[in-house]
């Protein structure tokens, strides 16, 4: 069965950035399990595995445009702490989840902290950067009508929402 929409796609990645240093590698875990075509994954990386079939193992470098974009200098933001679950432990450098005033949660980076906000950089981490991935297809399967009325992915016996 090819790899395309309304799929389920089961897959292992190991992630480099252009210098090949590894940044993640999830055959240390369970296989990312996806419904295909649904923007559950970057855009270069849907692009790459179409048409692919369980046990394929292939390379794909995604560049920035279609992975979390580039990089912005003016998405920076002063937040008050109150909007951060772990305010008192923030340090530069470190990222963590923003709660947004919309109710939203948005992974950001702290670049500094002050006594009463803390600045934020709302770029993705790995925005602007070109990403390396080697992939290997585990197993792809038709979605249950459940999935394709949800829109994503249930695990065994199904899902309760």
């Amino acid at each position: 069965m090819n790899v395309e929409k309304d799929k389920v796609v089961s897959f292992h990645y190991r992630l480099s950035d252009a210098a090949g240093v590894e940044v993640e590698d999830s055959r240390e875990r369970e296989p990312m399990v996806v419904m295909f075509g649904h923007g559950n994954i970057i855009a270069g990386l849907e692009q790459a595995m179409t048409g692919h079939v369980a046990g394929d193992r292939f390379d794909v470098v995604v560049p920035p445009d279609q992975a979390y974009g580039e990089r912005r200098e003016d998405a920076t933001q002063r937040v008050p702490k109150k909007y951060f679950r772990d305010a008192e432990h923030l340090q530069p450098g470190m990222t963590t989840v923003l709660n947004t005033k919309d109710g939203r949660q948005q992974m950001v980076s702290v670049t500094k902290v002050g006594s009463s906000v803390i600045d934020v950089d709302m770029n993705h981490p790995m925005a602007g950067k070109t990403l390396h991935f080697d992939i290997e297809i585990t197993d792809v399967r038709a979605a249950t009508e459940e999935e394709l009325a949800h829109g994503h992915v249930h695990g065994p016996g199904g899902h309760a929402h």
